[in-house]
């Protein structure tokens, strides 16, 4: 997406994200704001980055670049729960991290029901790097473990409360869950799989697309 659609954007729907010249100026006053290559810092991290593709409920390709970013008290956080799951012969894989602002405002004009999509109003926790889309895979097979619904369900089943009548499903959740709750994340209340960190508030909104951190 161009830069003009970008500012067409933020001025739509009155949300003034932070660009690639601003964000260096706050990593520069407070080095914990920085964006860490998630892939490259977490040990065995498995992407399946959804929006790189058309595998998503878009149907479209919505970034260029299959990466995964995190703030980088986001991405220690991780790493240690990466390691934790090691030693049950598990792992993470990542379907989404941090976001730009003009993913969000494409995905809430595609579909309007802010239980499942953030709204541009007031940007998501992606959009801060301050969240992650996730689930647990068996480290000898690769395997995704049984959860209740694939990523980006919008059924109720994808609900971290809704009732589960499989025992093995129920165990898998509760242990993603646990994992991610031990080291500093909530758990979206209408998706399983997306874990807010919970110190995002401090975070700014950001536009910034991959191929503009790569280049730092």
């Amino acid at each position: 997406m161009s830069v003009s659609l970008s500012s067409f954007a933020q001025n739509k729907y009155g949300l003034k994200a932070t660009t690639l010249a601003e964000y260096k100026e706050t990593v520069k006053a407070n080095p914990e704001k920085e964006l860490i290559n998630l892939e490259k810092f977490v040990p065995g991290l498995v992407l399946d980055i959804r929006y790189a593709t058309t595998n998503n409920f878009t149907g479209e390709k919505i970034y260029n670049l299959a990466r995964a970013y995190a703030r980088k008290p986001v991405a220690e956080s991780l790493k240690k729960i990466q390691a934790d799951l090691k030693k049950q012969g598990l792992g993470i894989k990542i379907f989404d991290a941090y976001r730009p602002y003009k993913a969000t405002v494409k995905f809430y004009e595609v579909y309007h029901d802010t239980t499942y999509v953030a709204s541009p109003y007031r940007g998501s926790r992606h959009n801060r790097g301050c969240a992650l889309d996730l689930t647990v895979i068996n480290l000898k097979t690769g395997e995704e473990l049984k959860m209740p619904t694939g990523f980006d369900s919008f059924k109720k089943e994808a609900w971290p409360t809704s009732p589960v009548s499989d025992p093995e499903i129920l165990k898998n959740r509760t242990l993603l869950i646990n994992a991610m709750e031990k080291h500093g994340f909530k758990v979206n209340g209408s998706e399983w799989w997306h874990y807010d960190f919970i110190g995002w508030k401090k975070y700014e909104v950001l536009d910034i697309d991959y191929e503009e951190l790569e280049g730092i």
